[in-house]
């Protein structure tokens, strides 16, 4: 996929990889970049700093993804391009309540499972579009926070699945899983723990500037670190040893 001229929506747009995309995709030469936010007054703000366009959206709550595609596409037309990059975490694992796990679900899974149910009978039917599904690494490598990862996971799995069932129909699907990128959530780690997440460190410019390399290969699986490829080698050569690793790992972590 090329941008230029394109229709373009991002979800978690108001900052990190979100913000650092709509940039990039307005330098391309996007026809309408929409940066959706919960915190509305910020996207409206970075919106207007980019030439870009701004909708204040809770991406967890049902029915506003659907209501999103249908105001933005009356506005600007088909929707070429949707980036379900929204993300949240809950710092635990099975201890935390349920309450706590259906909310990062809702937004790290069921949001990119709406953002398709409310496009693709739309793409399907002009043959054309591109779904661009933001993950993690911790969705490949199970890192860190237990509804983090398992979300990110599922994310993964939902797109693997929409490439298989739509990728010959007209419909490009990516994943993005990044690895460390200076965001906020990275941000608002505790400290200790931000210093060991922050290995090999990257700015959301440089991921912005990977995933319009890779949607134009439509490239399915994106990565920003050499890193996560050779653990996911390790992983499927020798799980016991790679499970052994990632226990030092969480380790440290805790």
């Amino acid at each position: 996929m090329q941008l230029k001229d394109k229709v373009v929506v991002i979800t978690g747009g108001a900052s990190g990889i979100g913000l650092a995309m709509g940039r990039r995709f307005v330098a391309e030469g996007a026809r309408a970049v929409v940066l959706v936010d919960r915190d509305g007054a910020r996207a409206q703000a970075e919106a207007e700093g980019i030439g870009a366009h701004a909708a204040a959206l809770d991406v967890g709550a049902e029915g506003a993804i659907e209501a999103l595609v249908d105001a933005v596409e009356a506005r600007h037309g088909p929707i070429d391009l949707f980036c379900s990059n929204a993300g949240i975490t809950a710092i635990g694992g099975a201890e935390l309540p349920d309450a706590d796990w259906q909310r990062v679900m809702e937004v790290n899974l069921m949001a990119h499972v709406r953002a398709a149910r409310a496009l693709l009978p739309r793409m399907l039917e002009r043959g054309s579009g591109y779904l661009l599904q933001t993950a993690s690494a911790a969705g490949l490598l199970s890192q860190f926070d237990a509804p983090y990862a398992v979300s990110k996971h599922a994310a993964v799995a939902f797109a693997e699945w929409l490439s298989i069932a739509y990728g010959d129909r007209g419909i490009g699907v990516s994943c993005l899983c990044p690895g460390a990128v200076d965001t906020p959530l990275l941000q608002a780690e505790s400290d200790r723990r931000r210093v060991l997440l922050s290995q090999g460190l990257i700015d959301a410019d440089a991921v912005a500037a990977i995933v319009v390399e890779a949607l134009a290969q439509r490239r399915f699986l994106i990565l920003t670190h050499d890193f996560v490829h050779d653990q996911l080698q390790r992983k499927v050569a020798d799980p016991e040893r790679w499970l052994h690793g990632m226990r030092r790992l969480h380790a440290r972590l805790e």
